[in-house]
């Protein structure tokens, strides 16, 4: 870059001396101008852009998805904790069967990243959660994550964050099981 500003003062002085002389210029000196001009807009333009690029910082979120056979739950929070939104698979179609569907999730996530923009966010740590005792979260939650990251936004990890019985309430039907 810095090579580049030197020759293109360099062949200014040149075309400088050369004016002061009166001598005429021919076509190759003005497509050297030209071409001169059009470097230096460049370079203009790219640092422009390199400071634009800077000035830009990112805001990051915390994404809580609760995700069942029933239902899709997602609330967008701030790094603080304070909820920015909350949006379900509810509020997204009538029919309860669907509420679980990755295409009500990826819904969902839309409406979700609608909002992080608005609000400037830029990137998540995203907490997944299933229903307790349950080993896999439910359908919606691989599809929401996969439209986050298509709506442009940086993941920047995933948790699971179900919880574990350990141990739990007693049992039904004393020590010995049902007697039929």
């Amino acid at each position: 870059m810095a090579e580049e500003t030197d020759k293109l003062k360099k062949i200014k002085e040149k075309n400088t001396v050369s004016e002061g002389a009166g001598k005429e210029e021919s076509n190759e000196q003005n497509i050297e101008k030209d071409s001169i001009k059009n470097l230096i807009k460049k370079s203009e333009d790219t640092n422009e852009k390199r400071e634009i690029k800077k000035d830009k910082k990112e805001r990051l979120g915390v994404l809580n998805i609760y995700t069942s056979f029933n239902n899709t739950i997602m609330n967008l929070t701030d790094m603080s904790g304070k909820s920015i939104a909350k949006f379900t698979g509810g509020q997204s179609t009538k029919q309860d069967r669907l509420k679980a569907n990755p295409t009500i999730a990826m819904f969902v996530a839309q409406k979700i990243s609608e909002e992080a923009k608005e609000n400037g966010i830029t990137g998540f740590y995203v907490k997944i959660r299933a229903e307790t005792g349950q080993n896999n979260p439910g359908p919606g939650a691989h599809a929401a994550i996969k439209s986050l990251t298509r709506a442009g936004f940086k993941i920047m990890s995933i948790m699971d964050t179900t919880r574990v019985p350990r141990g739990g309430p007693k049992k039904p039907h004393g020590r010995r099981g049902r007697r039929v």
